[in-house]
C-alpha cells in the first residue's frame, strides 16, 4: 500500500497487476480498496489494477467541513498524475464510486477509456433529500453503530449473505467508518444530483444494477442507463455492495466487458 498527497488530500492507494492497459476501481460510501479484494485475480488478468481509499474513506486523509464532485474527481486525477498514469484509464466504481467515476469521465473526457458502473448513486431525489440530511445528523450525532441494521437491511440483504464470514467482515468494516466523513458525503449527495451528466459521457459503458439492491435497484438504474448513449445494461443477482456480495459475477462482467475492447 502507498499514500500520497494530491490536491490537498492525502489517499492510500495500492497498484496491482501490469500490462498496457490501467483500470482504476472506485469503491462505494462506506467502502475501502479492500471492497476490491476478491475481484483482483481476474480484474488483474493482463492490465494494471489501481485501487484507492476516496477522500474520508478508509485510511486517506478525513473530511472535516464539506466535499464536492469536483473534489472527488479531482482527486483521482491527482492520484493518476502521481502514478504516472498519463494515458486512457477504465473505471468501475459501485454507488457513490460509480458516480464518481461518471463525472471524472464527463470533468475529463480525455483520460477516460470505458466505464463499468454498479448502481451509480448521482444524488437524491427531492423527496429523498431531508432523510439523507437526517442520515448525516444521526451519524455524527450516534456513529456508525446507530445506523447500521437500518442501512444493511437494504443493502446487504440475508439473500445475499452467501457467506457469514464475508458479511461479518464487511459489517466490522463498515463500522469502522469516520462518522463526520461518511455524514459529509451524505450531504454531497443531498446538495448536488449529478445525473444530468449521463447523457455526456462519451466512452463505452456498462451500467449494472442488482436484483437485491433495496437502495439502487433496476427499476431506477436502467432508465439512467438509457441517458447513456450507447451504454449496455445487465441486471446482476447481487445486491448494493455487489463486489463484496458476489465478486465472481461482478469481476466476470467488467473483464468480459472491457476484454472485448481490448481493455
Amino acid at each position: 500500500m502507498n499514500w500520497v498527497e494530491v490536491n490537498g488530500n492525502s489517499l492510500r492507494y495500492d497498484i496491482t497487476g501490469s500490462g498496457k492497459a490501467t483500470l482504476v476501481l472506485v469503491h462505494e460510501m462506506g467502502g475501502t480498496l479492500e471492497s476490491w479484494d476478491r475481484l483482483l485475480g481476474v480484474l488483474g488478468n493482463g492490465r494494471r489494477v489501481l485501487r484507492y481509499d476516496t477522500r474520508g474513506a478508509g485510511l486517506s486523509e478525513k473530511i472535516r467541513g464539506t466535499v464536492t464532485w469536483d473534489q472527488m474527481a479531482d482527486d483521482l486525477a491527482g492520484l493518476l498524475d502521481a502514478a504516472g498514469i498519463t494515458g486512457l484509464v477504465s473505471l468501475a466504481g459501485i454507488a457513490v464510486g460509480a458516480a464518481i467515476a461518471v463525472h471524472f469521465a464527463v470533468r475529463y473526457p480525455n483520460r477516460a477509456a470505458a466505464l463499468v458502473l454498479h448502481g451509480p448513486a448521482t444524488g437524491v431525489t427531492g423527496d429523498r433529500r431531508q432523510a439523507t440530511l437526517d442520515r448525516a445528523a444521526a451519524v455524527e450525532a450516534g456513529g456508525m453503530r446507530g445506523v447500521v441494521e437500518a442501512s444493511l437491511a437494504a443493502s446487504y440483504p440475508p439473500v445475499v449473505q452467501h457467506d457469514p464470514a464475508v458479511f461479518a467482515a464487511f459489517r466490522a468494516r463498515w463500522l469502522g467508518n469516520d462518522p463526520e466523513s461518511f455524514a459529509a458525503i451524505n450531504r454531497m449527495l443531498a446538495a448536488e444530483s449529478i445525473e444530468h451528466e449521463l447523457p455526456r459521457i462519451a466512452c463505452p459503458t456498462l451500467v449494472t444494477a442488482g436484483r437485491h439492491d433495496g437502495l439502487r435497484p433496476p427499476s431506477i438504474i436502467q432508465p439512467m442507463a438509457r441517458q447513456i448513449p450507447g451504454a449496455e445494461f445487465l441486471e446482476l443477482n447481487s445486491g448494493h455492495f455487489a463486489s463484496v456480495q458476489t465478486p465472481g459475477l461482478v469481476s466476470q462482467a467488467i473483464h468480459a466487458f472491457l476484454h472485448a475492447r481490448g481493455l
